[in-house]
């Protein structure tokens, strides 16, 4: 098992930022990606950006390319996620998730509010 706790989201106005991060703990041997999700009211989870473990490799949503930057601390099994020139559109819940290398499993935190006003 590994256990997500994600931190850092909050209340700020457009135009501001915000740093995400996510804690894995428990068998972190066995992550090979970890990523973020978001999920709007009435709406669908959305993909958000992910990283690799080892190399580092970065994708990223169309909508946050260019504001949100994935990086990645392995020594302390934390994933961040920058967010600047945030938007309205940006509210949501924001989850991190973590990828079994051997399974292909999928690891979810609790996730964290950010809201962001106009």
């Amino acid at each position: 098992q590994v256990q997500l706790v994600e931190s850092g989201g909050g209340l700020v106005q457009a135009g501001g930022s915000l740093r995400l991060s996510c804690v894995a703990s428990g068998r972190t041997f066995v992550i090979n990606r970890m990523g973020w999700f978001r999920q709007a009211p009435g709406k669908e989870r959305e993909f958000v950006a992910t990283i690799s473990w080892s190399g580092g490799s970065t994708n990223y949503a169309a909508s946050v390319k260019g504001r949100f930057t994935i990086s990645r601390d392995n020594a302390k099994n934390t994933v961040y996620l920058q967010m600047n020139s945030l938007k309205p559109e940006d509210t949501a819940v924001y989850y991190c998730t973590s990828r079994d290398q051997w399974t292909s499993y999928d690891y979810w935190g609790q996730g964290t509010q950010v809201t962001v006003s106009s």
